[in-house]
């Protein structure tokens, strides 16, 4: 029945005729903290509006970025358990995330960088930077920058308006979820109330364990009007997560790890606007804490974060070609572990970004000096150009960044009385470095475009863990030498090369009839080195192609997504796990809509494959799951 469903749909997809002009060149602020449109920024961007996310077949962020262009999520369990960022074959590390433009990146590990603290309804649009922008945002923006903007935060709105929305959905496997929310605007506040739960036993995984997962995420922004054109955003979210983190992180046989994670976030941002000059204000913290079970014999591992950030922007559009900004920021981070011990680390950064435009062309230079303590001072540029010839825009852009090793990466394992195998830290480490170029070309047509581009990065210095034996371990102090460690150590050089292709069609044939279809192609190369290649060249993705369809007539909607990947082949005999070559995902949904109501039924994995996303972590196969949901 499965299959039959999925045919019926392509085949109504394809029945669609144009009619109307759909702008498929919208206004980003990612690329240099000002709006501009898409075509003059010299990047490739990516965005998803929020009002797309109810009807896609995903139940997490993390299930939301994984079908987003050339953005590859592996997984370590559902429903936003556990899942690693990767953009253009960089390491999970080398992603900036960002809510309302500032870092949400946990000072402990990289593996924490899809927990987003903010509920589903709130968000405006995400957009997806890929590529370089260290100069804009933060040193550590190698592979690219995913900037989440609630509807608060995106402007401050002085008319008149309510919208409510709640959702229920259950399914097999004891799955259960819920979700509410109220945006609320006026010309005397604007604010947002929102929470998001998911919880399901799980299904079997080795040991006769289950992957249960339970998700919650609550979250409250405000803006307030005061005087002078300043507004003064609010935000605080708690989110929580609670899951089996079987296999997560080892293949040894003894591992039946569960682990909790929860996350307390602030942000307060002063913002003043007029027709030609905006000045913006940033404060945030971020607290994490983390308890990670091995298994119901082993010490736990307890940690806590804090991340504490200020950033000052001032924007000027000085001409009609000219526009540009300037600001500092800083940083401040620690930890507080049994197993890491207690670490603190600061940044401190000056930068500036700039847009001229002359007729048809473009121009984005950025510059950032940045001084952490890890690596001292660094200059880190950037440059972008986009040159437009009718319906045809061409694109270049060049930029260096930095990463420096984060607390998991130092010091995992160096606390503890005796380690008997895993991955070891290294606070030895030096600081990532990396040089990155593309260039491509867009043409749009009025319901149709396409995007390609072709990119390469430098990297000397990537820090990823290498299987090492016990005889070249440097510290050998609490390590048994019968173990088996995986050491983080400096990957001398590697070179990452890769072709995206983008091709996305949109249609509003009336106001009750709309198509949408993105597709996706990405090859990438990469080369190390060393003789035997580490974790990092290993685990990204050779070939990637997603896919997207979200098709609408009257009160009945259909959406399909897609995803194949191809990659290296592995295997862990003594867990009867192994990462195929390659494996083909396909989700489906279908609603109905009734005045303020619309039921809903979702099937995920509908081909029952059984894969995974990282050795040892297994994904579901086929979850059927259905609801209704209400909004007015």
């Amino acid at each position: 029945m499965r299959k039959y469903f999925t045919i019926a749909f392509i085949f109504l997809c394809s029945q669609a005729n144009t009619q109307n002009i759909i702008d498929l060149n919208p206004i980003s602020i990612t690329t240099t903290r000002a709006a501009q449109k898409i075509s003059e920024t010299g990047r490739s961007i990516s965005i998803i509006d929020g009002k797309t996310i109810s009807k896609l077949p995903i139940h997490s962020l993390d299930e939301l970025l994984k079908y987003s262009a050339s953005v590859e999520v592996q997984q370590r369990g559902p429903d936003g358990a556990q899942a690693d960022i990767v953009i253009r074959g960089g390491t999970f590390q080398q992603v900036l995330v960002l809510l309302d433009g500032v870092k949400i990146n946990d000072p402990i590990t990289g593996h924490f960088n899809a927990y987003m603290p903010i509920a589903t309804s709130q968000i405006e649009r995400i957009e997806i930077l890929k590529g370089p922008a260290a100069a804009a945002y933060g040193s550590e923006a190698v592979g690219g920058v995913i900037n989440i903007i609630s509807k608060t935060f995106a402007s401050f709105k002085k008319e008149k308006s309510i919208q409510r929305n709640a959702s229920i959905t259950t399914g097999e496997y004891g799955y259960l979820a819920a979700a509410a929310g109220i945006y609320k605007t006026g010309n005397k506040i604007n604010y947002s109330i929102a929470a998001n739960t998911n919880n399901a036993n799980g299904q079997l995984l080795r040991s006769s364990n289950r992957g249960y997962f339970h998700t919650n995420t609550f979250s409250a922004n405000a803006g307030i009007p005061l005087q002078h054109n300043w507004t003064l955003f609010l935000q605080s979210s708690y989110d929580s997560r609670n899951f089996a983190a079987q296999n997560f992180y080892t293949s040894f046989t003894s591992d039946t790890a569960t682990e909790k994670v929860n996350t307390f976030f602030n942000h307060l941002k002063l913002k003043q606007s007029t027709a030609t000059t905006t000045n913006e204000i940033d404060a945030s913290y971020k607290n994490s804490s983390d308890h990670y079970e091995y298994n119901k014999t082993a010490q736990a591992n307890n940690n806590k974060s804090g991340a504490f950030s200020v950033q000052y922007l001032h924007t000027k559009k000085s001409t009609l070609h000219f526009t540009y900004n300037y600001g500092i920021s800083g940083e401040y981070k620690t930890i507080t572990s049994n197993d890491r011990g207690n670490h603190s680390n600061q940044n401190a950064a000056i930068f500036g970004t700039a847009i001229y435009k002359i007729k048809q062309l473009s121009i984005n230079p950025g510059l950032r000096l940045v001084s952490d303590k890890n690596f001292g001072t660094e200059i880190l540029p950037q440059a972008n150009l986009s040159y437009k010839i009718n319906n045809l825009i061409l694109k270049a852009n060049a930029g260096r960044a930095i990463r420096a090793a984060d607390f998991t990466e130092r010091y995992n394992n160096y606390n503890k009385t005796l380690v008997t195998g895993g991955s070891i830290g290294n606070p030895d480490l030096t600081a990532e470095r990396s040089w990155s170029y593309e260039a491509g070309a867009d043409y749009l047509l009025p319901h149709f475009k396409i995007s390609s581009s072709f990119f390469y990065r430098n990297q000397h210095n990537v820090i990823d863990f290498v299987t090492t034996p016990y005889a070249d371990m440097p510290r050998k102090t609490n390590l048994s030498p019968t173990g088996t460690y995986a050491l983080a150590q400096n990957v001398k050089k590697v070179n990452t090369s890769g072709i995206e292709i983008d091709l996305t069609y949109t249609h509003n044939f009336s106001l009750t009839h709309s198509l949408y279809v993105n597709a996706d192609a990405t090859f990438l190369h990469s080369t190390s080195s060393d003789a035997a290649p580490s974790f990092y060249i290993i685990s990204h993705a050779k070939t990637l192609l997603q896919q997207t369809i979200l098709y609408t007539i009257k009160n009945f909607g259909l959406s399909l997504t897609s995803i194949y990947k191809e990659r290296n082949p592995q295997t862990a005999p003594g867990i009867n796990a192994y990462i195929s070559k390659s494996y083909w995902l396909v989700n489906a949904k279908a609603e109905y809509r009734y005045k303020i109501a619309t039921a809903f039924i979702a099937i995920n994995n509908i081909g029952n494959i059984q894969y995974s996303d990282l050795l040892g972590s297994k994904m579901p196969g086929s979850w059927t799951t259905g609801g209704l949901s209400i909004a007015f």
